[in-house]
């Protein structure tokens, strides 16, 4: 791929000389940063014309938003939906583009004066300190877990980019004392190539699987723009890399890991973290770009381990310590994958100067995201208790494969949707491991759905679908519920019959009370049957409390 890079001057010389400019926002969209992105430049005095080829109709939402603002300037706010027009791009100052518009071969984009993204106003003119995580698995639980552990920690601190808040919401409110954790997905990295703007104190790159291959088409692009996070970073900041192998057949062309070459190529002081002590000697690794060979430091950072009493914890090393401290123990939120996001999150608080029994308090009480296996209701049937978790953002098939994974009871899982061009041997692998793991198993439909359908008749898995919508998916789900606990009732009444000259309890005997659990994992993106992840995860957390009443 022919990466394109962004000059590193700017159309603004200062915030100030925002005024009178024209901007035209190429996107204006329902997750918040096109409105934010208006916000901030008719704040700034700016002429702002912002243009989506989504229709009014489609965008009301956020068009309401900014109509029922009487603190805008609207008479400087033009609105050009269900379109573009190449000479709002021509004549315009500077166009802040949607990060999911691909520059290459776009005509509009290439009429444009000068490039900018919400993310690249705000780092140009930013003194805060940046705290800066990318990666396919796990990032958005670390952004999260990092902000919720500085605030509790007394921090000032901001939370913002890919997980739908938009930076410019807050650049007002931080200076150099407030921490700003920002998500980065590869497409807004891409969007700062070539700008040089992005200096993080700490980067974080989490667990690297295929993702987006229907935009990249092969794992070394893909993984390109994740290596922007640290390519200008120096020695004083901080790079946490994975020290784990990669998933079979998902790691760099020329051997390796992605987390050793990453090692390799930062001039960052390296951090890893490990689902086990990894500490080894360093050893040489390959600088892809150089092909010189160099270390890819494995000696310092965190990693899993188990206390003398045998119970989880997470331990560090860092270059200026003389033995490991432990830094993190229990967790109140689920799955494995978690205990690494948390372990990062806590690092970066003893980074921050946070005593370790500080952080193991902190990270206790982190109680998880939103739409990441998020607990949200319960449904009493019969003697079961089947407690809902809405996991909607794990869009690739690690990512479900993870939430299977994650608890120690019953899952009925309900999963699929669109192909994003991802192989989906990891979830496939995990649904057929052994039958009956998951209990039940419900389909949405979907282009992915498709692909995963003749290996699980092959295997012989049972499923149940798929369905063209929520709704009808969800009813069907209750129904099986109300149905197995009727069968469980009468074979318990059956049983007691049997039993009844035998048993001195007065109740006859009873079906054992007990708890599972309904989580909906797709592994898959959302096009076509919802807005995006977030509106599909609203939809299913709606359904669920309107069908599933006690």
């Amino acid at each position: 791929m022919n990466f394109h890079s962004y000059p590193s001057t700017c159309a603004f010389k200062s915030i100030e000389d925002i005024k009178d400019k024209h901007i035209t926002v190429m996107g204006l969209g329902l997750n918040g940063g096109g409105e934010a992105a208006v916000r901030f430049f008719l704040k700034h005095g700016a002429y702002v014309l912002v243009t989506d080829m989504k229709s009014t109709d489609d965008l009301k939402a956020t068009v309401d938003s900014l109509e029922n603002d009487k603190n805008l300037d609207k008479s400087r706010l033009t609105y050009r939906l269900g379109e573009h027009r190449i000479e709002d791009f021509e004549n315009a100052d500077c166009v802040i583009k949607n990060p999911g518009v691909r520059y290459e071969g776009n005509k509009y984009l290439a009429a444009a004066k000068a490039i900018e993204t919400d993310l690249s106003i705000f780092l140009r003119f930013t003194n805060a300190p940046i705290i800066a995580v990318t990666g396919s698995k796990g990032k958005s639980s670390t952004v999260s877990a990092i902000h919720y552990s500085l605030k509790t920690a007394g921090y000032k601190c901001f939370l913002g980019g890919n997980i739908t808040v938009s930076p410019l919401t807050f650049f007002d409110e931080v200076n150099e004392d407030t921490p700003v954790v920002i998500e980065f997905s590869s497409w807004q990295l891409a969007d700062l190539r070539g700008r040089g703007v992005l200096r993080p104190h700490i980067a974080i790159i989490t667990k690297i699987v295929p993702d987006h291959q229907n935009w990249y088409g092969n794992m070394e692009d893909y993984v390109a723009d994740k290596r922007l996070i640290y390519a200008d970073q120096t020695k004083g900041d901080y790079s946490i890399f994975d020290a784990d192998g990669d998933e079979p057949g998902t790691g760099p062309k020329a051997g390796g890991t992605w987390g050793d070459l990453f090692a390799s190529e930062t001039k960052g002081t390296v951090l890893r973290y490990g689902k086990s002590d990894f500490r080894t000697e360093n050893k040489a690794c390959i600088n892809n770009e150089t092909k010189q060979s160099t270390t890819c430091n494995r000696s310092f950072g965190v990693w899993q381990d188990k206390d003398s009493d045998g119970n989880f914890c997470g331990k560090i090393l860092l270059p200026q310590m003389k033995e490991p401290e432990t830094i993190l123990r229990e967790l109140s939120v689920p799955g494995e994958h978690m205990k690494t996001n948390v372990l990062n999150a806590a690092m970066v608080m003893y980074l921050m100067g946070i005593p370790a029994e500080r952080i193991i308090q902190i990270c206790k009480s982190f109680g998880g995201v939103e739409h990441r296996l998020q607990y949200f209701h319960t449904f009493e049937c019969g003697e079961t208790t089947y407690k809902f978790y809405n996991d909607t953002c794990a869009t690739v098939p690690e990512a479900a494969a993870a939430a299977i994974r994650a608890f120690d009871k019953p899952v009925i899982f309900i999963t699929g949707g669109t192909d994003k061009g991802l192989e989906l041997t990891p979830l496939t692998d995990e649904l057929c491991a052994k039958k009956g793991v998951p209990e039940k198993i419900y389909l949405l439909a979907g282009t992915a759905t498709e692909k995963l359908l003749p290996t699980l008749n092959e295997a012989g898995i049972n499923y149940i679908g798929p369905f063209d919508n929520l709704a009808d998916l969800l009813e069907t789900v209750k129904k099986d519920l109300q149905n197995k606990s009727t069968a469980e009732n009468t074979a318990a009444r059956q049983i007691e019959n049997k039993t009844s000259s035998e048993n001195t309890s007065k109740n006859g005997v009873q079906t054992e009370a007990c708890e599972k659990v309904v989580v909906f994992s797709p592994g898959a993106t959302s096009f076509g049957m919802f807005k995006n992840e977030f509106d599909r995860g609203n939809q299913f957390m709606k359904n669920v409390k309107t069908i599933f009443v006690s």
